[in-house]
């Protein structure tokens, strides 16, 4: 039996077990919504904005292990989702985009609403393609979803005339795929492995590294029981929190720019690092030279070879899957202890003791008896309302940093937001995704004035869809972040960096059919957030918590500095 082009992708997303598809329609994939319209497989949102459908499937993806999906038209439809298809392919999180093109015989004559997809999203996608025949379709279709989720992950375009959704052939959807040059590593070499594992048990001051790769990989299971078995210190990247559980003593904090005191010494002073799925870039290690000052050796565990040695030499490279190679290690030392073997104890209790001291710093401290409402006071009372057990998205900005210093993430995937290319307005679209995936659970978006309000159009989506997420708007009335640049950098002239003329954000969630509820007190924080997730529970609800305006993000290591170069408060300005 023939089926269209458009049945044929269906199909293929059927055959791909996938649930939900973000998009919005357009001329040229209307073949392909009405082949939607016809079946019930999998439901389609609708949102407001490509960029959304692209955030929307990306956070779906994040949560979940599966791959998100997203549909846009061609032209405008492309270029609108550029944003969100650059801000996965930095964070390498596996999504198929599906775009219309123009008939084929329009290509390349300025038809209307077209673009050169292929070349506008080369340098951030994975892979793309641009099916020219109907016949190749699902076999494209198959070898997208393959690279999309093996490997490093990332997003992968696949671009689609409107004449070939139009044109029939035999539909056979392809059990697997072989691609001559594309094989990645999954089994990390023996041999380096077991060198990794001798440097581990020598050490005298050990850290482990670990970033966004062990999400990725599924691998926290894994992670948390080869920390627990060697009893080192552990820190997880900004893209790597909820890897190790943060509750524990093992656990350092967050390094890098915004990173702890204790995380960024033992980082800088340790004589042994591990770092599993992490990258090294600048937000985390700052100047490498200054990295590279104290003589140490690494392990770099990562799936990617192009990202070891990338911009910090390493002595042990081990490219390979981050959970296999973490089994791996995990057997071996296993088989050092069981044979009487252990770990330099002595050595290993006097690091702790060293990083114990450096804890005392409290790097995270605040004013707690401010009678303004200080942001990190409101995502304290955020953790507890909602036991630690949220998914909490977030925007770009000091609210993303508070919100990964103060939320204690115990669990992988709880944490959702922009890491690498650090996108503005991704939180609630991010929430959409998430409340898709996991119906029943408590979902928070951390957000700012400025952030919020570049994707705001998504309130009238989660009417549509009845997302009752709930959005914590940390308002300062400045974009902040940048304010903060601007006080120690240049010379306090907030150029363009306060919010003028806001909206009265409690109207605008009422005009969208949602509840406003607006916090100008500390001691009605706590309230307004256990109505938000009890009496209103199955509502959206948006916060407006009038913050302190002058709160800045410490610690801070200012770029091109280095790691140990940390101002800890406004008294060391």
């Amino acid at each position: 039996m023939e089926l269209s082009g458009a049945e044929i992708v269906v199909r293929c997303l059927q055959e791909e077990g996938v649930e939900h598809v973000f998009g919005y329609p357009g001329g040229s994939v209307l073949y392909i919504y009405d082949a939607i319209f016809k079946q019930e497989t999998f439901q389609h949102i609708l949102v407001r904005h490509e960029q959304a459908a692209v955030h929307a499937a990306d956070a779906y993806s994040r949560a979940t292990q599966k791959v998100g999906v997203c549909l846009v038209t061609s032209g405008p439809g492309v270029t609108n989702a550029v944003t969100g298809i650059a801000t996965a392919y930095m964070d390498s999180i596996p999504m198929i985009i599906l775009s219309g093109q123009v008939p084929t015989h329009a290509i390349g004559q300025d038809a209307f609403q077209e673009c050169d997809t292929v070349g506008i999203t080369r340098p951030c996608v994975k892979h793309n393609f641009l099916v020219k025949s109907v016949k190749d379709l699902a076999e494209t279709m198959k070898k997208a979803f393959h690279i999309a989720t093996t490997g490093r992950p990332g997003p992968v375009l696949v671009d689609i005339p409107k004449d070939v959704t139009r044109d029939k052939c035999r539909f056979e959807y392809p059990k697997s795929v072989e691609m001559r040059s594309y094989n990645p590593v999954v089994k990390g070499h023996q041999g380096q492995i077991k060198k990794a594992l001798q440097l581990l048990m020598q050490a005298q001051r050990p850290m482990i590294y670990t970033g966004g790769g062990v999400i990725l990989a599924n691998a926290a299971p894994e992670l948390n029981k080869f920390v627990d078995l060697l009893g080192f210190p552990v820190t997880n990247t900004l893209m790597g929190l909820g890897g190790f559980r943060a509750s524990d003593r093992k656990f350092v904090g967050m390094p890098g720019m915004h990173g702890t005191y204790e995380a960024n010494m033992a980082m800088q002073h340790c004589d042994v690092l591990i770092a599993i799925g992490a990258r090294f870039d600048d937000r985390v290690i700052g100047d490498p030279k200054h990295f590279a000052q104290n003589p140490h050796k690494i392990i770099h565990v990562d799936v990617d070879p192009s990202s070891i040695s990338k911009r910090v030499k390493v002595d042990v490279p081990i490219v390979g899957d981050v959970r296999e190679t973490l089994v791996d290690l995990i057997g071996l030392v296993e088989q050092q202890f069981a044979s009487g073997s252990r770990t330099d104890e002595a050595a290993v209790a006097a690091w702790w003791k060293q990083i114990d001291e450096w804890r005392t710093k409290d790097c995270l401290r605040y004013d707690k008896k401010s009678d303004l409402i200080k942001p990190q006071f409101v995502v304290e009372k955020l953790w507890e309302v909602t036991k630690g057990d949220a998914y909490i998205t977030s925007d770009v900005g000091q609210h993303q940093m508070w919100a990964a210093q103060f939320y204690k993430f115990d669990k992988p995937r709880r944490w959702i937001n922009s890491g690498g290319l650090g996108t503005m307005g991704v939180g609630l679209p991010y929430a959409m995704g998430v409340k898709m995936a996991h119906p029943d659970a408590q979902v928070a978006c951390i957000t700012g004035e400025g952030s919020i309000q570049m994707c705001i159009q998504e309130l009238s989506t989660c009417k549509q869809y009845h997302l009752p997420v709930k959005i914590v708007n940390l308002n300062n009335r400045y974009l902040g972040m940048v304010r903060q640049w601007q006080q120690i950098e240049y010379g306090s002239r907030y150029s363009e960096s306060y919010m003028d003329a806001l909206p009265d954000f409690v109207k605008l969630a009422e005009a969208y059919g949602h509840i406003g509820i607006r916090v100008e007190h500390p001691q009605d924080v706590e309230p307004a957030l256990r109505d938000a997730f009890g009496k209103y529970k199955d509502r959206l609800v948006f916060l407006d918590i009038l913050t302190d305006q002058k709160e800045n993000v410490w610690p801070m290591v200012q770029g091109g500095k280095g790691l140990t170069e940390m101002i800890l408060s406004s008294e060391d300005l």
